[in-house]
């Protein structure tokens, strides 16, 4: 490979947005493609995925060249020149390359493979907490996280089904394929930029993981029903839920952020989906007046995202441990407020995008035990190495319907 001097640029400004302006990723990845119209197909993936690697080997890369965590433009170089070195690319007679080690990258390289916080470019906290509570299942976990993630699409079934839209989207030149066990599920079989297809602009499809497209079928939703959304966000899961509903019934999409229900209102025109009411939570107040009326509850929780660092990459060094202990209060608070939606007899989801128990089944164990209304139905753990797509967990628990005794008196 021969590097370009406006892209290899591109890259480095691009890194100092994301490492010294604490920019996300993948708006800067959004912002960096849009800067030059003539780069083609494989300018913009070279651009895109070098950003991505660079920062989801940001540690291991940094050790490697010995800049001590400090991003200056020299430094972001002598990370980029680790990078090449090791994708075995011949670095190009530039100033900023001059005197690289090469050998010495190698060498530093190999010798860092057997301290797994460098070998697979964690936080020391991140690693801790792990290995305590995943033990040996952390190491393949981190194997498969720090993989490029695969581009999902589900199908939006209001509009048209799998295999018409396979044959779609070969029509506009992109290849497909079924993901098993995820009926609603294609996978690209080379990344290309799906938002541009004349298919989604007709809203038949959505980009959503295939982890992520369990969870809406897991609450056994049915056409008619009063469902209740609790952190719907931009509403991956709240389309896919009007999807298996038929758009008949009704969802009721919430979320404390007003932005994002804007955004959901926008992709839910699109994809035809017309049983949707959004409501931006203003306190209590909100949750009180929904108290006992839904059939069906989703509790789609603030968590870490650890389940999902191959898609998110840079998250790994936004978070901290006391932002993980304060997510694990936020979810005990929201798993017992909004419970209270569900109506007897009705069923509830606590899903997160974690792998961690303290998150997951923890949370539920500790809820169940204070709540002895309802009952875990079954729960249901996506491991990331086992399954190669994001990490997930999701429990379905049911309110347990009013008894009756001899005489027909309630109790």
């Amino acid at each position: 490979m021969r590097l370009h001097r406006n892209l290899v640029f591109a890259v480095i400004s691009a890194l100092d947005l994301i490492y010294n302006e604490k920019e996300y990723a993948d708006k800067v990845v959004q912002k960096t493609l849009k800067l030059d119209k003539r780069w083609g197909a494989r300018d913009r993936k070279f651009v895109a995925e070098t950003i991505y690697d660079m920062v989801r080997w940001k540690r291991l890369y940094n050790e490697i060249a010995g800049t001590k965590g400090h991003y200056t433009r020299d430094n972001l170089w002598k990370n980029f020149a680790v990078w090449a070195t090791l994708k075995g690319i011949s670095l190009p007679d530039w100033r900023y390359f001059t005197g690289t080690p090469t050998r010495r990258i190698k060498g530093k390289f190999d010798e860092l493979q057997s301290i797994r916080k460098f070998r697979e470019s964690i936080p020391d906290w991140m690693d801790e907490v792990g290995s305590a509570e995943l033990g040996k299942k952390w190491d393949t976990e981190l194997t498969e996280l720090n993989k490029q993630a695969r581009v999902i699409l589900r199908v939006n079934s209001l509009k048209t089904s799998r295999k018409e839209l396979l044959n779609l989207l070969r029509e506009e030149e992109i290849d497909t394929e079924e993901v098993p066990n995820v009926p609603d599920a294609l996978v690209l079989v080379e990344r290309k930029n799906v938002f541009l297809t004349q298919a989604f602009k007709k809203g038949l499809f959505e980009v959503q993981d295939a982890s992520s497209q369990l969870v809406a079928p897991f609450l056994d939703v049915k056409p008619g029903q009063r469902v209740i959304d609790t952190c719907a966000g931009a509403g991956g899961k709240t389309l896919h839920l009007a999807s298996l509903m038929e758009n008949k019934g009704q969802i009721i999409a919430l979320d404390i952020y007003g932005h994002k229900l804007a955004e959901l209102k926008k992709r839910a025109k699109r994809d035809g989906a017309h049983n949707i009411e959004t409501r931006t939570i203003e306190g209590t107040k909100t949750i009180k007046k929904l108290k006992g009326k839904a059939d069906r509850v989703l509790i789609d929780a603030p968590c870490s995202g650890i389940g999902v660092l191959k898609r998110n990459p840079d998250s790994k060094w936004k978070l901290n441990a006391d932002f993980l202990d304060r997510i694990r209060n936020t979810q005990a608070e929201i798993l017992d407020q909004y419970a209270s939606m569900v109506k007897t007899g009705g069923k509830l989801v606590y899903a997160t995008c974690s792998i961690l128990p303290s998150e997951n089944e923890n949370q539920v164990k500790a809820f169940l035990k204070n709540h002895s209304e309802f009952k875990l139905i079954r729960d249901k753990k996506v491991s990331p190495a086992a399954s190669g797509f994001d990490g997930f967990y999701m429990a379905l628990l049911e309110k347990n319907p009013l008894l009756k005794n001899k005489v027909g008196l309630v109790w």
